[in-house]
């Protein structure tokens, strides 16, 4: 196989012109996480308006993606967020990542503003850019938009397109990309990135890989080798069986033991009937109703794992795709709504709308606490989000995200880091991830670095920093290489540096290091903080919130009560 050299490509929005470059020596050895945390402290001032001319929006596969390697074939998309005003990196599964490495685009970077208004349908392939108005599909839902450019372009096409909440800027829009059913199901939700893909003017970006090939390998026996040693950890992975079987929402009834489970606005750490929202009956569900409700299924081809799912409901109708453990705990429990039905009708209009689960259960939560809604009401949580969809100024305001909510209710209890809603872990029981929380350049992020399985006992706040740091850098090196979270668990259980043998058989580097991914979490967030810091922030955001110092969880009496000092200094070997 003759290699080709992998570029990168700017779309600049205004001009609507394509130029394609080779990659800088220094961008090279990174992709996903750490490569937009490279262009961004290299391209972008960090005090630009999210919003504005001086904003990137940058696409990047991971650096082992276009191989089938079991559940490494994630995509990362970056900018600076218009949620956190600071640096952002949101991936995905399904196709998207898959397609850019076959084109052999290892980065995207899609600059300036258009002139005008309105938006477009870019389409880009190996012949170069096409630029087409979208006026039809503006303001249309993901799920109606996504059949109709796949008529248009063909059903072989990659598609990146956001929904009614992006068009309206909102805050905690994101960024939909089809999973291999071609639904528009897998979204890069945190940050607001989809309300900068509109700033761009862009409704939909359609990735045809016609006449692209699998990314070159140097040394094809040994990745061989190594993919087997890999995905054989992988398969024989007891955590493997317990996703696949549950998925994600294999955590309810974990969390719960640990009073970590996110209740009545965080107010509590355990809900009154666990039971019914747990892995374990949404599993009984999906096997009793039968198609197409599917326990097992694989948002992107090639993945063992299968942790995703498809629920439908007992009418044979699929209510969404998939129904995930954060949106149970934050449009859930978190609202004291106990049915899986209710909650994945919920998870139906925000995905439509193109919007963050975790950020909008947050704003319902706050929005309760305000008395905008009665807790546990499917009816209430519904006319809510009607009102995102209407655009009404209450609608603009959730879908801006909890910490809009909170300022203009005067609700104190926002459980937000860097203006960013945490997810399904609450902090006050499970301290190393509230360090996570607190410290991550990325704002309250879970996939920065949970540490719920880190052998520590988690409410005393002495034994936390090792466990979050050790966690939020290979978090970081698992974002770069683009793997999945749940990839960990094989790559892990590999004792002899499988990544390391992979990226050496990839790419021919002969000094990649023992630990790799360490040393590319270290870069990444290295990178992140000093764009962070370029944009403002100080080690007064590394907080969390004040209430939770404070306010006891009722089941153990905690309070998040890990020193400042460790806070402070948790990076302190990076700089």
């Amino acid at each position: 196989m003759t290699e080709h050299k992998n570029q990168i490509w700017r779309i600049n929005t205004r001009s609507q012109k394509l130029t394609r470059e080779s990659v800088p020596e220094t961008w090279q050895r990174l992709g996903g996480r750490g490569l937009i945390a490279r262009i961004m402290v290299d391209e972008v001032d960090a005090k630009c308006d999210p919003l504005g001319p001086g904003n990137k929006l940058i696409f990047t596969p991971g650096l082992l993606v276009g191989h089938m390697l079991s559940s490494t074939d994630r995509l990362s998309i970056g900018g600076k967020s218009p949620l956190t005003g600071g640096i952002k990196e949101a991936n995905s599964g399904g196709r998207t990542g898959y397609h850019m490495a076959f084109m052999g685009i290892q980065a995207l970077i899609i600059e300036d503003v258009p002139e005008r208004e309105g938006y477009w349908v870019l389409h880009l392939s190996l012949s170069g850019a096409k630029w087409e108005k979208a006026d039809d599909l503006a303001g249309l839902g993901v799920y109606e938009t996504a059949p109709k450019l796949l008529e248009k372009y063909g059903d072989k096409v990659a598609i990146s397109l956001i929904g009614p909440g992006g068009e309206m800027r909102m805050k905690s829009a994101g960024i939909q990309n089809l999973d291999k059913d071609k639904v528009p199901s897998r979204i890069a939700a945190r940050g607001g990135l989809g309300a900068v893909m509109a700033s761009k003017g862009l409704k939909a970006i359609v990735f045809d890989h016609a006449g692209g090939q699998k990314p070159s390998i140097v040394d094809t026996e040994a990745f061989k080798i190594a993919q087997k040693d890999y995905t054989q950890s992988v398969m024989n992975h007891p955590q493997s069986i317990t996703y696949r079987d549950y998925g994600t929402q294999a955590m309810p009834q974990m969390t719960q033991r640990f009073a970590a489970l996110p209740t009545h606005n965080f107010s509590r750490g355990t809900f009154y009937d666990v039971e019914k929202i747990s892995g374990e009956t949404m599993r009984e569900f999906l096997l009793a109703r039968g198609k197409p409700s599917e326990p097992a299924h694989a948002c992107m081809a090639g993945c063992t794992i299968k942790c995703s799912n498809v629920f439908g409901g007992e009418d044979g109708k699929v209510i969404v795709s998939p129904l995930e453990y954060e949106t149970v705990g934050l449009m859930g429990t978190n609202l004291d709504i106990d049915s899986l039905d209710s909650i994945g009708r919920m998870n139906w209009q925000v995905n439509d709308l193109g919007l963050d689960t975790i950020e909008i259960g947050g704003s319902l939560g706050v929005a309760a606490e305000a008395g905008l809604m009665r807790w546990g009401s499917e009816e209430d949580a519904l006319k809510l989000i009607d009102e995102i969809r209407s655009g009404s100024e209450l609608g603009r305001t959730l879908g801006d995200g909890a910490v809009a909510v909170g300022k203009k209710y005067n609700i104190e209890r926002v459980p937000a880091v860097k203006g960013q809603v945490m997810s399904a872990y609450e902090p006050r029981s499970i301290k190393g991830t509230g360090v996570t929380y607190a410290t991550t350049p990325q704002g309250a992020d879970h996939t920065c670095g949970l540490t719920i399985r880190a052998q520590v006992n988690h409410l005393d706040p002495t034994q936390q920093k090792d466990a979050s740091l050790n966690a939020q850098l290979n978090m970081a090196g698992y974002d770069t290489i683009g793997a999945c979270i749940f990839a960990g668990f094989g790559y892990a259980a590999t004792p002899d540096g499988v990544v390391k043998r992979l990226l050496k058989a990839r790419y021919g580097w002969d000094d990649v290091p023992d630990n790799i991914l360490q040393a590319l979490g270290k870069e990444t967030i290295k990178l992140e903080r000093e764009f962070n810091k370029r944009a403002g922030f100080t080690k007064e955001d590394d907080r969390l919130p004040k209430w939770m110092m404070e306010e006891a969880l009722p089941e153990n009496g905690s309070v998040f009560d890990v020193s400042e000092d460790v806070l402070d200094h948790i990076f302190d070997g990076l700089e």
